[in-house]
């Protein structure tokens, strides 16, 4: 077949179909179900189409004003389909849209005469639209699962609809390659699901350190100033206000510190159907724990106005029950701010403990406070910390993951897609 490994087809409109049904990467990220996964798909689909794979990320129209195709720049694009109403719904309804968010990509490979020489699904929801579009198309699956519902099931998250282990199965033993950021989401695929090793490959998420970057004791001042910050120690938690983020622990390990002269930002928005009722427990907990002028609730920000928040804080908390990466943890590294995280998934991969930041065992606020108060009341070790971050965070940009999934991708490009088992 044309263009060896290195390319995909010569002879074809040489397209990738990115899907992303359930949130689109123009969505503003820590909110409703927008987050790092929203920055993923983004940002790889930039990525691929600057190492010359062009990209057309295919995701459900739910306001009607958006367009039909959004051009984001040369090469990268965002197709809006119509299926079901074109208003946000919750994520468990769209398994009932599958067939018609197919059906939508087909009308619209048609209606723009394009066709796609993979699909890369993102997410379980995804993973069912391309499971069915393979089978349509004849071409090879691509899957990015994100977060795995045995996985959160196994650390105590268990909210999501019966059937997703049952579709990411069936999604699993159709794909002709799935796609880990570590070695640890790799084993869980092989391990939950069955996933055929073989099929796995480790490619973790990226960083634009152009954005994400250091500053020095001068920068950190001005990024605290433009935000009307005053207090003398910052903490950051950034993300989506939901229990799975584990921002009630970053407001009780603020108060386990009792530092009056600390401030916690919470960057982030509601999300899923209790997200509203989530906001106002986290609310009723500041004031019940008498922090209340330590704690600042932040509305979600565009993705790059992040930089100065971590960039303004002295340490950025990352409590999540569970992470198969932490871009959050990840984007604070490449600005020089350490890392207090929770020992688990993806976090165990970007912090080195110790070193770059502190990894946390246990779920009580003592167990945050401690490596916390540590590097809060001491500059120097701080400093250390956050450029040892900030040096190990040079092994990952987009660059990179890019010019990895393109080879991938050429390879399963010049081979037959695999059946179900």
């Amino acid at each position: 077949m044309p263009g060896g490994a290195d390319t995909l087809h010569a002879d074809m409109p040489s397209r990738l179909a990115i899907l992303s049904a359930h949130t689109s990467p123009l969505a503003q990220p820590g909110s409703g179900d927008g987050g790092g996964m929203n920055i993923y798909v983004a940002s790889l689909a930039a990525a691929l189409a600057r190492a010359g794979v062009e990209c057309d990320v295919l995701t459900r129209r739910d306001d009607p004003s958006q367009p039909a195709v959004v051009e984001i720049e040369p090469g990268f694009r965002v197709v809006h389909l119509d299926a079901g109403p074109s208003t946000p719904i919750a994520k468990h309804e769209l398994l009932e849209l599958v067939g018609p968010l197919a059906d939508a990509t087909v009308d619209f490979m048609a209606r723009d005469g394009v066709d796609y020489d993979l699909l890369h699904a993102n997410y379980w929801i995804s993973g069912a639209v391309g499971h069915t579009l393979k089978h349509r198309l004849g071409r090879p699956l691509v899957a990015t699962f994100h977060t795995l519902a045995r996985v959160k099931a196994d650390a105590g998250v268990d909210d999501d609809v019966e059937d997703r282990s049952v579709v990411e199965r069936e999604t699993v033993n159709c794909c002709d390659l799935m796609l880990a950021s570590t070695v640890e989401e790799a084993q869980q695929l092989a391990e939950h699901y069955g996933a055929v090793p073989d099929r796995i490959e480790i490619v973790p998420p990226g960083v634009n350190h152009d954005v994400f970057s250091p500053a020095d004791a001068r920068g950190r001042h001005a990024a605290r100033h433009s935000l009307g910050v005053t207090a003398g120690r910052v903490l950051l938690f950034a993300g989506r206000l939901q229990p799975l983020k584990g921002a009630s622990l970053a407001i009780r390990a603020l108060a386990e510190l009792h530092d009056p002269d600390a401030l916690l930002l919470l960057v982030g928005g509601p999300s899923g159907p209790d997200g509203d009722l989530e906001v106002d427990r986290l609310r009723d907990l500041v004031v019940e724990l008498g922090v209340e002028r330590q704690v600042r609730f932040v509305p979600p920000q565009p993705h790059d106005r992040l930089a100065v928040y971590y960039r303004a804080a002295d340490v950025c908390v990352v409590p999540s029950r569970t992470e198969s990466f932490g871009l959050v943890a990840l984007e604070a590294a490449a600005c020089g701010t350490p890392v207090v995280a929770a020992s688990v998934g993806g976090l165990r991969s970007i912090v080195d403990d110790g070193v770059t930041g502190f990894l946390v065992e246990g779920r009580e606020p003592a167990d945050y406070a401690a490596p916390l108060r540590a590097l809060l009341h001491d500059d120097d070790f701080a400093r250390r910390m956050g450029a040892a971050a900030e040096l190990a965070s040079r092994r990952y940009a987009w660059s990179i993951t890019a010019a990895r999934l393109r080879r991938l991708y050429g390879d399963l490009a010049a081979r037959e897609p695999v059946s179900c088992r």
